[in-house]
């Protein structure tokens, strides 16, 4: 009884094993007998790409402008409004972390106080110095006056008295003379002590002025009234709560100009080449494929850069939208499909049809009942299709896909002339 369930077993599985390979194959013929007929029509040659949308025109909210004298390079966003708030001039729309610039000021408050106690502590030094520098020219000044009495009374007395009076006179004389000097350069040195405490103490009370000044910019207002939309920094990021603005960058958020749009997208350097300037573009919104754009090629960056999650440089390239519409609003995604060039009158064909073998390019085709191998001449392709130069006609109609193994095996092989100049593989228009 066991031997008979277990061949039923592995009878039920070979059944169900063939069932399934029946079903895959037949798929697999399934999808690879899809017929299509070349078209024959205008030709357009298109670069696709997915871009975001910004006003042309706008303005800054900046943060402080201050902050570099103040001795703050980078300040950290504390508070902002939601993106899409709508704004007075005048309306809180961020805030800066005062936490830095709050114990900088209590830095420049001690310093402030220790000038002020250097001021004191030079002003009275200055006046107790030059005060007996002069009680010294009072004291040599009735000495000189002494020895000039004395002087007067010698000329009775013996030539060798005399002649030491004299000498003291002179003496006292000199002493005064050198110690009026000595007391200018003294007033001149207490100026220039005191000019320099009183630059100190002026210097570190400019400080604090100007990190107050900078403090009442820490809560950053609407200069004018429009819908609030964060900056974006080179990196892609937008500034929020926690973000940093420098003093050489200090703009948190702008105020947009709905009335003239732009979507900014960003190609490949190999697509690049193929436009420029001038080209009309078409463009749909994600969150509404059924509203169609059209606009224009304005700006293409002379300098590739290296965008986050890209592999290869990429150029910005910003396109102007013709129409104005209140759906259009900052950071929508767009798709973009610029047109590089229209060729009337032309054979083309998907480029699913097509295939090679070393350098012949061919399709498959069928005839009756018969499959060929149809040798082609294409001419230039765009994102989905190619043209034909020779070797179809729009009567044709071939494979999508590559038809079955044995299928293949037995097409029936088919080259073009050789007399005339055979274009082998598939080139992309530049």
């Amino acid at each position: 009884m066991k031997k008979k369930a277990l061949y039923s077993i592995a009878a039920l599985a070979i059944i169900g094993l063939g069932i399934w390979w029946f079903a895959f194959k037949a798929s697999a013929d399934s999808n690879s007998g899809i017929l299509v007929s070349p078209k024959r029509g205008t030709f357009t040659i298109t670069v696709t790409t997915t871009g975001e949308l910004i006003a042309k025109n706008s303005k800054d909210i900046r943060g402080p402008e201050g902050g570099r004298q103040a001795g703050i390079y980078q300040m950290k966003i504390s508070n902002i409004v939601a993106e899409g708030t709508q704004v007075k001039a005048g309306d809180l729309v961020a805030e800066i972390d005062r936490t830095e610039i709050a114990g900088k000021m209590q830095d420049a408050e001690l310093n402030i106080e220790k000038a002020q106690a250097e001021y004191t502590s030079a002003k009275l030094d200055t006046e107790l110095t030059l005060s007996a520098a002069r009680e010294d020219i009072v004291n040599l000044e009735f000495a000189e006056e002494q020895s000039k009495l004395l002087k007067e009374q010698s000329i009775y007395e013996a030539p060798s008295v005399k002649k030491q009076v004299d000498l003291d006179y002179e003496k006292t004389e000199r002493q005064l003379k050198q110690t009026r000097i000595n007391y200018k350069t003294k007033v001149a040195q207490a100026k220039a002590k005191m000019q320099t405490v009183q630059a100190t103490l002026s210097q570190e009370q400019r400080k604090l002025q100007q990190m107050s000044d900078a403090v009442e910019q820490f809560k950053i207002l609407a200069p004018a009234p429009g819908i609030v939309v964060y900056y974006r920094e080179w990196s892609g990021k937008k500034r929020i709560v926690g973000s940093t603005i420098n003093a050489w960058d200090p703009i948190v958020a702008t105020l947009p100009d709905l009335d003239t749009m732009e979507s900014i997208t960003y190609i490949n350097e190999v697509d690049v080449q193929k436009i420029q300037k001038g080209l009309p573009v078409r463009l749909g919104l994600d969150s509404d494929p059924s509203r169609k754009f059209t606009g224009t090629i304005t700006s293409i960056a002379n300098i590739g850069e290296q965008r986050p999650n890209s592999d290869s440089k990429v150029f910005e390239v910003r396109i102007l939208i013709h129409e104005k519409d209140t759906t259009l609003r900052p950071s929508m995604t767009t798709s973009n499909t610029i047109t590089i060039s229209t060729i009337p009158n032309k054979l083309f064909i998907p480029l699913e049809c097509l295939h090679t073998e070393g350098p012949q390019t061919f399709v498959y085709k069928k005839e009756g009942g018969s499959i060929i191998k149809q040798q082609v001449d294409v001419g230039v392709t765009n994102e989905n299709e190619a043209t034909i130069e020779r070797g179809l006609t729009e009567k044709d109609q071939l494979f999508i896909s590559a038809p079955a193994e044995d299928q293949r095996k037995s097409a029936t092989v088919r080259t073009l002339p050789k007399a005339d100049s055979v274009k082998t593989s598939p080139k992309p228009v530049s």
